[in-house]
């Protein structure tokens, strides 16, 4: 057999000006068709298909007596594997010395099983009948092969691209615990958890979405563990992406999630298979997309945003303390500007005598109301915030710390800023880092400058009534129809062991696991 010639679509390249929109309607109506016995028409067809794509390479065969019998594979060069090419090539060429290759008439069942026989990966061979899937499997990183006179087409799954190595996750480091981080590739995300997860109720579901991207998507749930309810309402909202053009993660939290205008986050997303996989047991659902790392788990609790993994990972009395550092860092994170302001503008009388003198000595020439002074320090905390995450990471956290000192110094010998307020700014931006979910951070950091507002026109009262909204606003949230405020709202008290503290593992392993608790009864009026 002879390699007869290679196909360059550069030359079919002009062509593109001719398509019409009358063409265009015509062309993708013939995509769905099934293969030709002509060998000459699937390749016109190919080639009508992949126009203007110069990466999709055709590659003419002759084998049989006097070279009377074609044949041509056809692929993507940039996502195949070089030594399953070659070795396809070496078993195409082999044809010329095999006995079926000298045969007078060779037929298509001849062809098929002598490349079944021989084998380029006998797991990955697939029959093809229309050129949807031709195309598909072109792609997804297939060789296909097609044969003069057989209306079928042979695929071979070669592709290779680089990917990640699994590594520590950045955004979710632990001291102690394992330290294996998902990657971009979702079946080794899958085999990552189905190494920890040995259970036959451990079930996946992959689909595509997107009539562009074809973004292959896996949603997975532990069969006895997650609420029959949860998981039909979850099926429900997710079986309306499938024209959606889904990139990562977080496109698929903002489609299907309860409230989109709220503040609060109502799934919570990791890239560790061991957080992932106590989430499986503890009844979550997980949702996976193939080129990104992120996981997402839902439903999400409130208090299970500020849980860690390695809360699990240390004894049960320093993973309480750290626990309740965290609730008091939140606090301090929301409401010690608006306290200050309240205090400062309204309720003087509050503050200790010598406090009280040391606040009016430091804001004495101080141009702005404290309103504005907290607005500004904020505004400029934020701004280095987002420039240190956003700058390379060498230079970011250099520019971040460096900036911080110079800014804050400089706003003070200005007279700018009091330097009671560069410390509440200060004690704020670093209590809402210790939040293990960044994006209820976020949430946080837009909280404060209502309450902020509210505090400077209604003082101590204005605060509370802003807290009292936030709370109305919690116990209305839903996650998945799951109340977001539970275990307290409804109260379980089983579910309190691992609420504000953490009990010892011995009484969580130990303890009745009903996952199916949190949901509200149809006809609550809650």
């Amino acid at each position: 057999m002879t390699k007869h010639k290679k196909t360059n679509f550069r030359k079919i390249k002009r062509r593109t000006t001719e398509l019409s929109t009358e063409t265009l309607p015509k062309l993708a109506a013939k995509v769905s068709e099934t293969i030709f016995n002509d060998i000459s028409e699937n390749k016109n067809q190919i080639e009508e298909i992949f126009l203007n794509c110069d990466d999709i390479e055709v590659h003419d065969y002759r084998f049989g007596p006097d070279l009377s019998s074609s044949a041509f594979t056809v692929y993507c060069n940039t996502i195949i594997q070089d030594e399953k090419l070659n070795y396809l090539k070496t078993l195409l060429q082999d044809l010329v010395t095999h006995e079926v290759g000298q045969a007078k008439e060779i037929t298509v069942e001849q062809l098929k099983n002598f490349i079944f026989q021989k084998g380029v990966s006998d797991q990955t061979v697939e029959t093809l009948e229309n050129f949807d899937q031709v195309s598909q499997k072109i792609l997804e990183g297939s060789v296909v092969i097609f044969f003069d006179k057989w209306n079928k087409a042979l695929g071979f799954n070669a592709i290779s691209v680089e990917s990640r190595p699994v590594t520590e996750p950045i955004s979710e480091g632990v001291v102690q615990g394992p330290h294996e981080g998902t990657v971009e590739n979702l079946k080794k995300n899958i085999g990552l958890l189905r190494s920890r997860l040995l259970s036959r109720k451990f079930k996946i579901i992959t689909y595509r979405v997107g009539n562009e991207t074809n973004t292959e998507i896996a949603y997975g749930y532990l069969e006895g563990s997650v609420d029959p309810e949860v998981l039909k309402e979850f099926e429900t909202r997710i079986s309306k992406l499938k024209d959606k053009e889904i990139l990562e993660t977080s496109y698929i939290e903002e489609l299907i999630e309860d409230s989109t205008y709220s503040p609060f986050p109502q799934f919570r997303y990791t890239e560790r298979p061991d957080v992932a996989v106590a989430s499986l047991l503890d009844g979550k659902i997980i949702v996976l997309v193939h080129g990104t790392s992120s996981i997402l788990i839902c439903p999400a609790l409130y208090l299970e945003l500020f849980q860690s993994v390695e809360d699990y990972y240390q004894r049960s009395v320093i993973s309480t303390m750290i626990r309740l550092m965290r609730f008091v860092a939140v606090i301090i994170a929301l409401t010690l500007p608006s306290i200050y302001i309240a205090l400062s503008t309204f309720h003087p009388e509050m503050i200790p005598t010598v406090l009280l003198l040391a606040v009016i000595n430091t804001r004495e020439g101080i141009p702005f109301p404290a309103l504005l002074e907290a607005f500004i320090m904020v505004f400029f905390f934020e701004l280095m915030r987002e420039a240190g995450v956003r700058m390379p990471k060498p230079i970011g956290q250099a520019v971040s710390i460096v900036g911080a000192l110079i800014i804050g110094e400089a706003a003070i010998q200005a007279g700018i800023a009091s330097p009671i307020m560069v410390v509440v700014v200060a004690l704020t931006g670093i209590s809402s880092f210790t939040i293990p979910q960044y994006n209820l951070g976020i949430a946080y950091r837009i909280l404060q400058y209502p309450l902020m507002i509210l505090a400077a026109t209604l003082g101590g009262f204005g605060v509370m009534i802003g807290l009292l909204l936030i709370l109305l606003h919690l116990t209305s949230l839903r996650s998945l129809g799951v109340p977001y405020l539970a275990p307290f709202a409804p109260l379980r008290p089983l579910r309190l062991q691992d609420a504000f503290i953490r009990a010892p593992l011995k009484k969580l392993l130990k303890s009745p696991r009903n996952h199916h608790m949190h949901r509200l009864p149809k006809k609550s009026n809650i």
